[in-house]
């Protein structure tokens, strides 16, 4: 606003004031934008969750990456000949195993195995409330033990 565009009194003319009155609502509507993306805590938590979640992807990879050249190394460093016996170890422990579970299986008595699959079936529906509840057991343990040792 210069003086040449002030009428008689020094105020504004009306387009002047017409004018500023844009230029706040359009300076107002840009901070009342920014005070709500600053204020929108479940769209930061969001980005901060994508974040984290990708540091965890390229961790992820970098750790199974190390793991198996530290895999492939021990490999080429161990003889043949244990690599063998430890082959023919592996498969006995499998063939026992599966011998062991078949002699279970088969002198458990019918209603003990309906109910042991009815209840592995139950555990594998309600999976999330089951392993909360384990996670709690064990926070109130640990806290438990910690109070102890402060005494």
């Amino acid at each position: 606003m210069n003086d040449e565009s002030r009428n008689k009194m020094g105020t504004p003319t009306p387009e002047e004031v017409r004018e500023q009155v844009e230029r706040t609502r359009d300076e107002l509507g840009q901070t009342v934008e920014a005070l709500a993306g600053k204020a929108d805590v479940k769209a930061q938590a969001a980005e901060k969750t994508a974040a984290v979640k990708e540091q965890a992807a390229a961790a992820t990879a970098q750790i199974r990456e190390k793991t198996m050249h530290a895999a492939e190394t021990v490999k080429n460093r161990t003889p043949d000949v244990v690599q063998e016996k430890t082959a023919q170890a592996a498969t006995q422990v499998r063939e026992s195993a599966a011998q062991a579970g078949q002699f279970v299986m088969d002198r458990t008595p019918e209603p003990l195995l309906e109910k042991a699959d009815r209840a592995g079936r139950a555990a594998r529906a309600n999976r999330t409330p089951l392993l909360a509840g384990g996670a709690l057991l064990i926070a109130f343990l640990l806290i438990r033990r910690g109070r102890g040792r402060n005494k």
